[in-house]
């Protein structure tokens, strides 16, 4: 395996599918390095076939730091009744104006790269983005995915999620905002995404949630906000809640529109990893730009 990105078929599905198991703490190191040697075939090594599924930061950067439409600055928030005090990635676009918010919720592994990309990207389309980063209160994102899934399975659940809400709560009251906030989550963000949505109805206003778990059917019954809901075909994990789920959507009348992408894995449009999938990410992120614009400004 050579330093470049892989893509997803290079891979047997099921090296894919341990990966996944390895990334949502199934499994240890160990046991992905044992599982995966049975795949490890004309020179290449288990310890080669994670690294090549490890995210390379060097391909997340669509819209650099430095990009002259928009401003970018880190800023905190109080979070009382989490870890008192929460850090996150601001970015808006510098003309001057009203714009609606999107709170971004990132894996279960902190603010990583990827992510603070996909808020400068939500900038460029014209909207404010805050990313808040769960890890703050041990230091923040550390500089690699590995110690972050680590840090992040260190914190209280509960205060996390509390510190999410406040998130929310301080984005949905930054100047220049018209008054709307969104919220798209990826992976662990993509289950906040769902629990903001029902556990602040009257402040998120739309939701996208990308692959992500599933609330209860009375979290579900608090939901007013419209959802979009990005799955990847290939992710039975996540996909197996999603029937009863729907149900409960129903049952509360919530609005919501699905998207099953064939042949994708579940962190597709995650474009530092061989499970991204260039025609889904775009596809799916254009439906996510379009829904909130419907949403959050009416055009």
């Amino acid at each position: 395996m050579d330093a470049q990105r892989k893509r997803a078929s290079a891979f047997d599905q099921r090296v894919l599918d341990l990966y996944d198991d390895y990334v949502h703490g199934r499994v240890d190191r160990r046991g992905f390095l044992s599982g995966a040697a049975q795949f490890a075939v004309g020179g290449t090594t288990a310890a080669a076939l994670l690294a090549a599924l490890t995210p390379q930061y060097a391909f997340a950067a669509q819209v650099a730091a430095d990009d002259p439409r928009i401003a970018t600055v880190y800023r905190t928030f109080p979070a009382p009744q989490g870890h008192g005090e929460g850090r996150g990635l601001l970015a808006m676009p510098r003309a001057e104006g009203r714009y609606p918010v999107v709170l971004v919720v990132h894996e279960n592994r902190g603010l990583n790269p990827y992510i603070e990309d996909v808020a400068r990207r939500l900038a460029v389309a014209g909207f404010i983005a805050f990313a808040p980063d769960a890890l703050y209160p041990l230091g923040g994102y550390p500089g690699n995915d590995d110690a972050g899934r680590a840090m992040q399975a260190k914190l209280d659940r509960d205060k996390v999620l509390a510190d999410l809400e406040a998130a929310a709560r301080f984005a949905h009251a930054l100047p220049r905002n018209n008054g709307k906030l969104g919220v798209v989550g990826f992976c662990f963000g993509g289950l906040v995404t769902n629990l903001l949505a029902s556990r602040l109805p009257e402040s998120v206003d739309a939701g996208v949630p990308y692959y992500g778990g599933q609330p209860t059917a009375e979290e579900a019954a608090r939901i007013r906000a419209p959802l979009l809901l990005q799955f990847a075909e290939l992710d039975t994990r996540v996909n197996a809640g999603w029937p009863a789920y729907e149900q409960h959507l129903k049952a509360a009348g919530v609005a919501y529109t699905a998207y099953v992408y064939p042949g994708v894995n579940h962190g597709f449009h995650n474009d530092t990893t061989p499970r991204y999938d260039q025609a889904a990410a775009e596809l799916s992120w254009q439906r996510t730009l379009a829904f909130f614009r419907q949403h959050l400004t009416g055009n």
